[in-house]
């Protein structure tokens, strides 16, 4: 039994009351508390950002029951709201507004206007919310009532400065693609240069990433201990709570026989936003498939796909493409130099640039069921793959710490 399945769930006392607390609670404590200057526990910090007073939040939409949703959180928020109909009577106001929410029931926006902060749908909408999102182009999908301490919190952090790190998730094109070790080695790499780098597992039922990096005792947090946790997070308190190995933190599932503990939506948005906030580099392992994509995929500022240099393989990732966010993505492919189905090939199938190219080692499957993929990335093939991933996050990783 790991470490961290024979202790308590929380260990920290006050995370555990934090968790506890309901999400109307957490909506009050982790919203209009950041005006008292709430820093305890995974409250806002003391000068945490509240929207100007002249500063708007416009809502696009018909819905009487989303509108009266959004007021609630949106006053909790500290912000004026302006709610509109449809998109056409909306456009006066879209770029005046500090941020943009759009209904579940609105179909069209207005030309050339930036894409909407967030669509708010209902609980009950199902996956038609996140195939609307990504035909809108909107950043986020908050489902309510669920999501609403986390609206509150995002809306009144959206136009603080310093955003923080990027999260650069990858995924498989398909079926053991080579995600997995992909992303422990970027994860890797990135922290021998200097930056403070989290890997996030998101797959939960893919065994536990901490197994691959032989962590599987190390002391902290996995996912299932915050399962309850609502709102705002501390990113410090995130931080000193999660295990470390290699250099980095990690955030996995537990690598146990039992079956994943379920970790709403607005959890996982809640403690991604935090990570972003906590480090410079969060490296997202997403899982296969359109339910890891949701849950996880819209929170990245880049999505990495990795290929292996296979027809089926590539027929497989254009599939898996039309559930991506409108993110940046870009491809990893997995082969010798001079396949038969070469990157630029690839590339050109499924219509993505390609990034990197991951090494084709003897061993590596081995290595991870023994847990020494850490062994394999120090070598010099596996640090020039990373190094040219990231090389093309270009400025968006902050300024420094490469040097």
């Amino acid at each position: 039994m790991s470490r961290h399945q024979s202790t308590p769930s929380h260990p920290d006392p006050v995370l555990a009351r934090r968790l506890s607390r309901s999400p109307d609670e957490e909506l009050l404590s982790g919203a209009a508390g950041f005006a008292a200057g709430l820093a305890a526990g995974l409250g806002g910090p003391a000068d945490a950002w509240l929207p100007d007073s002249g500063e708007e939040v416009l809502l696009v939409t018909s819905s009487a029951v989303v509108r009266a949703e959004v007021e609630r959180i949106v006053a909790a928020a500290g912000a004026h709201l302006r709610v509109v109909a449809d998109a056409l009577e909306g456009a006066r106001y879209w770029d005046g507004s500090a941020a943009v929410l759009v209904g579940s029931d609105i179909r069209e926006l207005p030309p050339r206007r930036r894409a909407p902060a967030v669509l708010v749908g209902l609980d009950g909408e199902g996956d038609s919310l996140w195939h609307l999102a990504a035909a809108l182009g909107a950043e986020r999908v908050a489902v309510l009532p669920d999501a609403a301490a986390w609206l509150a919190d995002h809306l009144s952090r959206s136009r603080a400065p310093g955003p923080g790190g990027i999260i650069l998730g990858v995924t498989g094109g398909c079926g053991g693609a080579g995600a997995t070790t992909a992303a422990i080695w970027i994860a890797q790499a990135a922290s021998g240069m200097g930056a403070r780098v989290l890997l996030v597992d998101g797959d939960p039922w893919g065994g536990g990433l901490e197994l691959a990096i032989a962590a599987e005792e190390r002391p902290g947090l996995r996912w299932p201990d915050l399962s309850e946790a609502r709102g705002s997070i501390d990113s410090g308190q995130l931080s000193d709570s999660l295990p470390v190995s290699g250099g980095f933190s990690f955030l996995s599932w537990p690598a146990s026989r039992e079956q994943p503990v379920p970790v709403a939506a607005p959890t996982t948005t809640g403690v991604l936003d935090a990570a972003r906030r906590g480090y410079e580099l969060v490296v997202l392992d997403i899982g296969r498939g359109p339910g890891p994509l949701q849950s996880y995929a819209w929170d990245c500022d880049r999505i990495m796909m990795v290929v292996p240099a296979q027809l089926k393989a590539a027929v497989a990732a254009v599939r898996l493409l039309h559930e991506f966010p409108p993110v940046e993505a870009g491809l990893l492919v997995r082969g010798r130099p001079g396949a038969a189905l070469d990157g630029p090939l690839i590339s050109e199938a499924i219509g993505l640039p390609v990034h990197g190219r991951v090494p084709e080692l003897r061993g590596v499957g081995g290595a991870m069921d023994s847990g020494r993929l850490l062994e394999l990335g120090k070598r010099r093939s596996i640090r020039n793959f990373a190094a040219s991933v990231l090389d093309s996050l270009g400025d968006e990783l902050p300024e420094g710490e490469f040097g």
